[in-house]
């Protein structure tokens, strides 16, 4: 471990980030969309949050499970789905994947992921889910996620707030894509941070490999977020998410809610779960932070499906703010993949600072488990 026991925090993380990758990619998996004030938000609204802890409670051996579909899950964390991890380092979805795995935290799989879905489900012992953009192509959503059932995909996440990929400025300006399609000014910066470039030579130029061949033209120079963005279906509608209801036979999460309306229809059509998120950010810039809309989501869904949360997540305080304002469990993405510039043994050191953090929380709050934390932890406004 050596110099990574130095790393506290997800913000050292960030900041071994920042050294280590080219300002380009370091900028795409830290950035977001138009002025980034979702982005910022994001992390303000947890930080606008202030706990009222309870003494004179036992919390000698305090519990982080969770429970979601019957299920017990030994901590209330999963991993954000995420595509073109190995612009961070090669293998980096797999690392992520396999820390998770030996603490049972499932990962999510994205559509756009640069592993693919049979190579993830050989190479990973643990719990792991699919998460599926809806594609123009109803024939090729319909294979996604056949092969995901076939792979042993213990839940489908389907995806609902990417009807037009978000104007990412920060990846325009830097011209990030996939296939990378080198410049000077990556030439300049790949010189700069040989270490990352020797790796990425290494280990080959990444591709979306769940679907390579149907997104046409790889050569239009169009950053990752407009070429996934052509090949959205911007028509998807009830009907059509009744459809994926039909095909998966377990638990069925929807991300990317954040109108408590949309959450109790989603319900109503056959939703297992509701993961609010705003895209960490990198989609509608101006959407209100999602811990601020969870209460409302929870108070709507009423008990009858988890929510998860997703967006700003840097904390264990984080999450068990979080679950004082109704979730289930709390799904981490930059957090992750800030840890995998460390390969494995960073994203390890990463899942274990927030578990510490989580388990430090809940005795300094004076609750036994996680799932006892309630909305009494949170302190009145004022």
């Amino acid at each position: 471990m050596g110099r990574l026991d130095r790393c506290v925090s997800v913000e050292d993380f960030r900041r071994l980030a920042r050294r280590r990758l080219p300002k380009s990619v370091f900028e795409f998996v830290d950035g977001g969309a138009g002025q980034e004030l979702t982005l910022r938000d994001n992390r303000a609204g947890f930080e606008r949050i202030r706990l009222l802890p309870r003494v004179l409670t036992d919390v000698s051996q305090p519990d982080l499970t969770t429970s979601m579909w019957s299920r017990t899950y030994p901590t209330p964390l999963v991993i954000s789905p995420m595509g073109s991890c190995a612009l961070v380092r090669p293998g980096a979805d797999i690392a992520i994947a396999k820390a998770a795995a030996a603490r049972g935290i499932p990962y999510t799989l994205s559509t756009m992921a640069t592993t693919g879905i049979e190579r993830m489900a050989r190479d990973v012992e643990g719990p792991l889910w699919f998460q599926l953009y809806v594609l123009k192509d109803f024939d090729f959503n319909r294979r996604l996620v056949r092969q995901a059932e076939e792979f042993g995909y213990s839940a489908l996440v389907v995806t609902v707030d990417l009807q037009a990929g978000g104007k990412r400025e920060k990846d325009l300006r830097n011209g990030i894509s996939i296939p990378l399609r080198p410049s000077l000014r990556h030439m300049v910066e790949g010189i700069a941070h040989p270490g990352w470039s020797f790796r990425l030579l290494r280990g080959g130029l990444p591709q979306f490999e769940n679907v390579r061949g149907y997104l046409g033209d790889t050569s239009a120079g169009l950053t990752i977020a407009a070429r996934v963005g052509r090949n959205l279906h911007a028509g998807f509608d009830w009907a059509d998410f009744r459809t994926i209801r039909d095909w998966w036979k377990g638990p069925l999460i929807v991300k990317g809610v954040l109108h408590p309306d949309d959450a109790v229809r989603l319900i109503g059509e056959g939703a297992d779960g509701i993961w609010v998120s705003n895209h960490g950010g990198r989609q509608l810039d101006g959407a209100i932070a999602s811990v601020d809309m969870t209460a409302a989501v929870h108070a709507a869904v009423g008990g009858r499906a988890p929510i998860l949360i997703d967006s700003g997540i840097r904390t264990g305080m984080d999450v068990i703010k979080a679950k004082a304002r109704g979730t289930a469990a709390a799904a981490i993405g930059r957090a992750a993949l800030f840890g995998a510039v460390a390969g494995q043994a960073g994203v390890e050191r990463v899942l274990d600072i927030l578990l510490d953090e989580i388990t430090t929380g809940l005795k300094l709050c004076g609750v036994p488990g996680f799932q006892q934390i309630g909305p009494d932890l949170i302190a009145p406004a004022g």
